[in-house]
């Protein structure tokens, strides 16, 4: 039996043609698409509909002189069950929509009268999408070539682009990162260094932002200010030994793919017109990844623990790049994963609604000296806390650089380190010589393996 959804709603006939057209704009509002059935009952009952000869006409009139601003959906009649039904397809970006002088969304399978503040919601989501599209001051000369070719590299592997790269403009273009042949503001902040984002990370003594032990700003492309704030906070939190395999493996006290996911969405979903930056901040206590972009009115982050509620993109531009290179996943996925993922190994998560934005918050677990993973509780000699390294600051860097990309070259690790060349081969050598590191294959097309 057929059901209605958030996107898909009912009617026994066309008798019922206004609250039809009150439901087109809630969908809308929430979706941007959706269907409209006439001919079934709100229980999915399939009952037919008389479709006489001025029917569809009625119906595409009535839609299109009572909902503003306008749409033209796609009329047709339909068996179903070998019964006449009329199927309405619609879509628009041009939201809020009215129905009669009134806006709606579209909650669960009702349709619920829109507030001022929605309203006002809806308005500003829309200039934030034109922003995505606004021409740049930014030249298609500042474009980070590398980054360009690094997401291509990701892409192809993830097989979410068909096509191969032959230069900037003609890589951007196929991405619709263009605007009349110059930069929108989305390329701007996916693949040029020099702009206004920035990510401050910050070490704090305490459970309060009373004293610092570290603090660092981050600037750069999207890509790039992603790898910097993951590497942060992967170098920065506690990690322990599991030796009861036969290959020794190294656990972190938060699971490393929802701080991943937490900081790539953080990025995507932020109000990019807002000056603040995201922030990801290690107290004594927890790990927190704010992002300067508030949750989506209407909807709450425990409703995407299922899997079921359908993803509200603020930036769909820079979400549809980003899911390109597999750097964020579809249908608000994103939630879900940290969620599922902290909750495989016991890692307490909660998302936090701000007035100034979002919050993911991990809570670190309370790891004593001592403490084992193996059977019995037994480490092989290793205690927990903090890991045991011999290394200098430059070489932690190489490493945490090298387990977010094993194909980095070793210009990248120079740039991304800022050191000369020669200077990251030595680092480079020390590592391989102390058995933390080897090189797999030729030193163009190879990678490198973290021991």
């Amino acid at each position: 039996m057929r059901q209605e959804t958030e996107t898909t709603e009912f009617k026994k006939s066309t008798a019922e043609l206004k609250s039809g057209v009150i439901s087109v704009a809630a969908i809308l509002n929430k979706h941007g698409k959706g269907e409209l059935y006439f001919g079934i009952k709100d229980d999915g009952t399939v009952v037919g509909q008389t479709v006489g000869r001025h029917t569809i006409k009625e119906v595409t009139q009535t839609i299109v002189d009572n909902i503003e601003p306008k749409i033209y959906p796609k009329i047709a009649t339909k068996k179903i069950k070998n019964k006449e039904c009329i199927v309405v397809e619609f879509h628009g970006a041009d939201t809020p929509y009215f129905a009669y002088g009134r806006a709606y969304m579209r909650v669960g399978e009702s349709d619920k009268q829109m507030t001022a503040k929605q309203i006002e919601e809806q308005i500003a989501k829309k200039k934030r999408f034109l922003w995505e599209k606004d021409l740049s001051e930014k030249a298609i000369a500042d474009v980070n070539e590398n980054a360009i070719k690094e997401f291509m590299r990701k892409a192809k592997t993830a097989k979410r682009i068909d096509f191969e790269f032959v230069n900037v403009r003609t890589t951007l273009h196929k991405l619709h990162l263009l605007s009349r042949k110059h930069l929108t503001h989305a390329a701007e902040v996916l693949f040029c260094d020099d702009t206004q984002m920035e990510i401050q990370a910050a070490i704090f003594a305490g459970t309060d932002k009373l004293t610092f032990l570290d603090i660092k700003s981050f600037k750069g492309n999207l890509f790039n200010l992603r790898q910097q704030a993951e590497i942060y906070v992967n170098g920065n939190m506690r990690w322990r030994a599991d030796l009861s395999g036969s290959r020794r493996k190294e656990i972190p006290e938060i699971p490393v793919r929802a701080i991943s996911e937490a900081i790539g969405n953080s990025l995507c979903h932020r109000n990019f017109e807002n000056p603040k930056g995201n922030e990801v901040a290690i107290f004594k206590d927890r790990i927190e990844v704010y992002n300067p972009g508030l949750f989506p009115e209407g909807v709450n982050p425990e409703d995407f623990f299922s899997g079921h509620e359908h993803s509200i993109l603020r930036n769909p531009l820079i979400a549809e790049t980003m899911y390109k290179s597999k750097d964020i996943e579809r249908w608000g996925s994103g939630i879900k994963r940290i969620h599922d993922e902290c909750v495989s190994v016991g890692v307490r998560v909660d998302f936090k609604r701000l007035k100034t934005g979002f919050v993911v918050v991990f809570y670190r677990p309370k790891w004593e000296d001592g403490d084992g993973l193996g059977d019995g509780g037994q480490t092989g000699g290793q205690t927990g806390g903090q890991r045991k390294i011999i290394l200098n600051d430059k070489q932690k860097r190489i490493i945490e650089i090298i387990k977010v990309n094993p194909k980095v070259s070793r210009k990248e690790l120079a740039e991304g380190i800022g050191i000369n060349p020669s200077a990251i081969q030595k680092h480079l050598a020390k590592l391989k010589d102390a058995g933390y590191l080897r090189r797999i294959g030729p030193n163009f097309g190879g990678h490198w393996e973290i021991i």
